[in-house]
């Protein structure tokens, strides 16, 4: 069983997870177990620490919300570490991945099944990363409001659309675990969109 050793995010169920902050913008870093594999969404920083924390489990597979460095700073040490792939959407394809995501793609982990939500906006290929009830939004939404669109290939109305038509229709007790700070739920957000 993963131990979170910031913050325990799931009670009595079968997939575990533990957030890990890392690097210097605090980027948070999951690690998803299901049975004996894991999965590690965004290894911003700090390989050592993730690589500790995923030691004596089988990572089947790493992914990454967007191609920020800040999410994907650690890949290639992990990636060694681990052997296992990396996969990224095509339209933040970088060095370093070797999947290309796709929307609405279904990836299979353990008993649990991952469903792959484009969301661009913070940039062209930013992703998001449901599983049951529990968004992993990466940059693409926070408590109070969504990721920076200053940077090259930000987009605002992109990121309103993704945020109104991909996330807004999950159910409002959906909990949400962005790629920076504290979790909230997507009834918490509604309001706001």
């Amino acid at each position: 069983m993963v131990v979170d050793i910031s913050t325990k995010l799931r009670y009595n169920e079968p997939m575990v997870f533990e957030r890990l902050v890392v690097g210097g913008l605090e980027s948070n870093c999951y690690i998803l177990k299901s049975g004996d594999i894991a999965i590690i969404i965004d290894p911003g920083a700090e390989p050592d620490k993730i690589i500790k924390a995923a030691s004596g489990i089988e990572i089947q597979l790493i992914l990454a919300t967007h191609g920020h460095y800040d999410h994907i700073d650690a890949l290639t040490e992990v990636k060694k570490a681990t052997g296992a792939q990396a996969a990224i959407h095509a339209l933040d394809w970088t060095y370093g991945f070797d999947l290309k995501l796709q929307d609405g793609q279904i990836i299979e982990f353990g008993d649990e099944k991952i469903t792959v939500l484009h969301t661009p906006g913070h940039t062209p290929g930013g992703c998001c990363f449901i599983i049951g009830t529990d968004l992993f939004s990466g940059d693409t939404l926070f408590p109070g409001g969504y990721g920076n669109v200053s940077f090259r290939g930000g987009d605002g109305q992109a990121i309103l659309k993704s945020i109104k038509e991909k996330l807004m229709v999950l159910s409002d007790q959906t909990k949400v675990y962005p790629g920076h700070g504290p979790g909230t739920t997507i009834g918490q957000e509604r309001s706001l969109y």
